[in-house]
């Protein structure tokens, strides 16, 4: 008996780390991810566009992309260079530079019926404490926010949805290349996706699949209390 009860603790854990590695590899979102052109290359942003204050000749990027977490989501292929952005646009005083490199994505990562526009960059002139969010809606209106100030439409693109679920035979591409599906599932929660311009704070590596923790943390929650159980029956 006592081993029976030994076998099943063993069991439920396993289960339990089954359930929290599963739901992040396996699904995945179609969103606007944000990014630092530090040095010269991309970063996954550790804050979101509405709290994230740059400072002049920084370079922010969004890239329209399929993915789970931060591992998975496409950089933009736009070079970060601060100089091949804002190089023509005069220092004021008062004012910061900021570039901004959009890059729409790839057919591949676009909801069904939609094409994404060209990639491009634009230098954004803002007050000295503007956030990235603010340097954004400065170059690349109309941007388009949920009810609960989730970043998911720039420039008008996409013209609908926000953060939604993509199932396993329409996943997009991180690397130009076409694959096959369309269409999506119901978006997740608000706060599963990062790139929030306005409200949020959207930090963290968890990208999209962060939605999925809260249901993890309970089966966690469960399991550790079915282990108690078993250990206090043994004492």
């Amino acid at each position: 008996m006592r081993g029976t009860r030994i076998a099943g603790a063993v069991l439920l854990a396993g289960t339990v780390t089954g359930l929290a590695a599963g739901p992040a590899q396996a699904q995945e979102y179609r969103y606007w991810s944000f990014w630092d052109g530090k040095g010269g290359s991309w970063t996954y942003a550790t804050e979101g566009p509405a709290t994230q204050r740059p400072a002049d000749g920084a370079v922010a990027g969004f890239r329209f992309t399929v993915g789970a977490d931060s591992a998975a989501a496409g950089k933009p292929r736009t070079a970060a260079g601060f100089d091949a952005i804002c190089g023509d646009t005069p220092a004021k005083e008062g004012r910061k530079r900021i570039g901004i490199v959009l890059d729409f994505g790839t057919a591949a990562d676009a909801p069904g019926g939609e094409r994404p526009p060209k990639a491009r960059t634009e230098c954004a002139q803002v007050s000295e404490d503007a956030s990235a969010g603010e340097a954004l809606a400065a170059v690349a209106r109309p941007l388009r926010y949920d009810a609960n100030a989730l970043l998911c439409g720039i420039a008008g693109y996409p013209k609908a949805g926000c953060a939604e679920s993509v199932n396993g035979s329409e996943k997009g591409s991180k690397d130009g290349s076409e694959s096959k599906g369309s269409g999506a599932d119901a978006a997740p929660s608000a706060g599963a996706a990062e790139g929030r311009a306005e409200g949020g704070d959207g930090s963290g590596d968890g990208g999209p699949s962060a939605g999925l923790l809260g249901g993890v943390a309970t089966v966690v929650v469960l399991g550790a209390a079915a282990v108690w159980q078993a250990r206090r029956r043994r004492g």
